[in-house]
């Protein structure tokens, strides 16, 4: 089913796209698979209708001096998704080519994935699984020399958004993890990737880097700060992390005169892992109410212990002197540098993709699924709404 594409210009045509919408949620909820294409298929000609509007400069067929190119018909043009192959119409103009982001976006990712996954079938890991894989990104075979080609096309954008320039200063830098299964010559481990943020000196937010852990001592931790130093970050004065081995030691030496901030959430987590199952709630009810206050943090390290929650006590004692630096910046930015929330959209979407390959075949097939996902999300951060209001 091919879709033309329209835009909300007049009653007529906003009535007539609604009826259009009813129509392929009918075709979803009868046939969800091929539903689900249908309505990608009506969704992006939707958006490159709106592209070619804004660059054309007016509404179709209107007549306006602000007009900078004359309609040419549409180009049928493929787009492999997860869901198997789509036609859009591309619109075409007279004067000059039409440009759209939707092929190089939503293609990306999509590219990644197939790479991961092919990779895996042409280095003998072949399961009934990959093939199966394979088929729902709506491929039914593909040549070493094709993944040569996309893997160089993707490896280069990687090592393009991995070295590019730092141009901000970083007052608030932000480091989470999630952790993937990789193939290590005969077996699979789970390895942490490590995914760089910061919130920009204009209230912004920007993704900095990503790697992946080979160790947790603090001389990979002065490496990735190293490298992001060289590429220009500097104003850093506070970093937000869990509490992984060497990052302490290696913030000292990295950012002299900068203050490391324990997340709050990861806190939680280790305390309430010491605590039975029962008394959770209670727990962190109390630990929560003490994270504003030195005092009230130090009685319930004293409390919890009393009550025989020597774990917990011990978790909470070990951080007591970097739980509250966040409280030195100005009151409007705690909620927001107290954890490290802002990396949480970002893990869970490299987590969805990631599902689909299930377990990587090397380390470079995870950094081009994940910088692919990451280049999209920060367009999305410095292009959207501000973090936080910096001028105070």
């Amino acid at each position: 089913m091919t879709l033309y594409p329209f835009s909300f210009t007049t009653k007529k045509q906003d009535a007539e796209s609604m009826v259009d919408l009813f129509s392929l949620i009918k075709d979803y909820l009868v046939d969800q698979e091929d539903g689900i294409r249908c309505l990608i298929t009506w969704y992006l000609n939707l958006v490159m209708e709106e592209e070619a509007l804004l660059q054309a400069g007016a509404q179709r067929y209107e007549r306006t001096d602000s007009r900078k190119a004359s309609r040419n018909g549409y180009k049928p043009r493929t787009l492999l998704t997860k869901y198997g192959e789509v036609e859009l119409l591309k619109p075409q103009f007279r004067e000059f080519p039409f440009e759209t982001q939707i092929f190089e976006k939503y293609s990306r990712v999509e590219q990644s994935i197939l790479s991961a996954v092919a990779e895996s079938y042409l280095q003998g890991v072949s399961t009934r699984r990959v093939n199966k894989v394979m088929a729902a990104l709506g491929v039914e075979g593909i040549s070493a020399s094709s993944v040569s080609r996309i893997t160089k096309e993707l490896d280069e954008k990687v090592s393009e958004f991995l070295s590019k320039p730092i141009e901000h200063e970083i007052p608030y830098l932000f480091i989470d993890a999630t952790y993937l299964k990789v193939r290590d010559g005969l077996h699979y481990e789970n390895k942490a990737l490590f995914i760089v943020a910061g919130v920009r000196d204009d209230g912004y937010r920007e993704i900095l880097g990503v790697k992946l852990a080979d160790s947790e001592d603090s001389l990979f931790w002065q490496d990735l700060f190293e490298d992001l130093k060289e590429r220009g970050l500097r104003g850093v004065k506070l970093i937000v992390s869990d509490g992984h081995k060497g990052i302490q030691k290696a913030v000292r030496e990295s950012f002299i005169g900068s203050s490391w901030q324990m997340c709050h959430v990861h806190l939680m987590r280790q305390a309430l892992k010491k605590v039975p199952k029962k008394k959770q709630k209670e727990v962190a009810d109390m630990i929560k109410e003490a994270l504003v206050d030195r005092q009230k943090y130090n009685d319930l390290i004293r409390e919890l212990d009393k009550m025989g929650y020597k774990g917990a006590a011990d978790t909470l004692e070990r951080f007591q002197y970097d739980v509250m630096n966040y409280i030195q910046f100005p009151k409007d930015h705690w909620r927001r540098i107290r954890t490290t929330n802002i990396m949480e959209r970002t893990n869970k979407e490299v987590k969805r993709r990631s599902k689909v390959v299930g377990a990587f075949p090397n380390d470079e097939s995870v950094l081009r699924l994940v910088v692919s996902i990451l280049i999209d999300i920060n367009e999305e951060w410095i292009t959207g709404n501000k973090y936080l209001i910096m001028e105070q």
